[in-house]
């Protein structure tokens, strides 16, 4: 893994943008007519371009400020650790691109939403849990406590469960109850890892 050396130039823009760890689609099966195959199954199907498989999300940063100081009661405030996090962020080391696979999509986001559940490689289970494990790092220097609870109630951080399922979203569900459902294979390939709104960040303390 190369790590990340680019730090975000100081006077960046306000950070009120959700700020995700990420690797990009760079391929569906064959080619567009695989992807756009699953238009059969899902309504308003997402451009390729766009499509991502999220490996942790941080959030937007000013609501993660807010929820610290309610968790610490102000001993932490979003001056002094939305740098660190930034901090952390930018020196993250970069997880190379890798293959994986989906013959399943299941329903997400409560029912709002379709995506593939994706097969990858154990390296990135091992990278995904590494990040949790940092960011709990993080947290404890941060001077949180009960991290794991803070980690499944933080509404910024997001997290429903403390497993993480390989997805990528790729259209709205044609209804709420729609059932996870078997397609044929179709083999993904994914690039390297990058922060969504890098550019969005503070400058790190």
């Amino acid at each position: 893994m190369a790590p990340m050396t680019d730090l975000v130039s100081p006077g960046s823009k306000p950070h009120g943008s959700r700020i995700t760890v990420e690797v990009p689609v760079v391929r569906v099966g064959s080619g567009s007519s695989d992807y756009e195959g699953l238009n059969r199954f899902v309504d308003s199907l997402r451009k390729p371009q766009g499509l991502h498989m999220t490996l942790l999300h941080v959030g937007i940063l000013d609501e993660l400020g807010r929820d610290i100081v309610a968790w610490t009661k102000g001993f932490s405030p979003p001056e002094k650790v939305l740098p660190e996090i930034s901090s952390w962020l930018t020196e993250l080391p970069v997880m190379q691109g890798f293959l994986g696979k989906s013959d399943k999509l299941i329903p997400l986001g409560g029912g709002r939403l379709m995506g593939l559940e994706v097969d990858v490689p154990q390296e990135v289970h091992d990278y995904q849990s590494l990040l949790v494990q940092g960011l709990h790092v993080l947290l404890d220097d941060l001077g949180l406590d009960n991290i794991d609870d803070f980690i499944l109630s933080s509404p910024a951080l997001g997290y429903k469960s403390p497993r993480w399922l390989p997805h990528i979203a790729v259209g709205k569900a044609r209804t709420r109850h729609e059932p996870a459902m078997e397609i044929a294979p179709v083999a993904l390939e994914f690039g390297d890892s990058r922060i969504r709104n890098r550019e969005a960040l503070p400058s790190p303390g």
